[in-house]
């Protein structure tokens, strides 16, 4: 076992670990906090991505020791403490940017990233970088209208 410490959703959190548990594995075994999902293992489907450090990363692919001494937000980190939505959480649902919800947490969180560090001018660039996250229902369409209005909404 390995004691890790590290900021999950603006709190301290320390517990033990054993090396090879993944940090997907541990937001939703350990900590209980559900919305990130597991989809491929293989981190080809972009369910599983979180914020650490600020920047969006697929926590299948990183081992939680790994993120020991960092902040890792969730998609139940980024909705205020009294509940009010993310604009972009927000934006999803408004604009109907997903239907059975499964790639939904993946997608917002990987669209923060983007409007956070990069802005939002096209099209072409938010399907680009929302390319390793895969929804099988909506079509993409009215997901990629939702991140021009929850970008138009972190603005505010």
């Amino acid at each position: 076992m390995t004691t890790i410490t590290l900021q999950v959703n603006g709190r301290d959190v320390t517990r033990d670990v054993e090396p090879q548990t993944l940090l997907v594995q541990f937001i939703r075994e350990t900590l209980q906090l559900t919305g990130t999902h597991v989809g491929c293992d293989t981190s080809q489907c972009g369910a599983c991505t979180v914020h650490v450090d600020g920047r969006a990363v697929k926590s299948c692919a990183m081992l939680a020791a790994q993120a020991a001494g960092k902040q890792v937000t969730t998609i139940e980190g980024l909705a205020a403490a009294d509940g009010t939505l993310h604009p972009m959480q927000a934006a999803f649902n408004q604009c109907h940017g997903l239907q059975c919800g499964f790639c939904t947490p993946g997608m917002v969180m990987s669209a923060v990233d983007l409007v956070q560090h990069h802005g939002c001018h096209s099209d072409a660039q938010v399907r680009e970088a929302l390319e390793g996250n895969l929804c099988r229902c909506t079509g993409y369409q009215n997901i990629v209208k939702a991140v021009f209005v929850g970008a138009e909404a972190m603005k505010a």
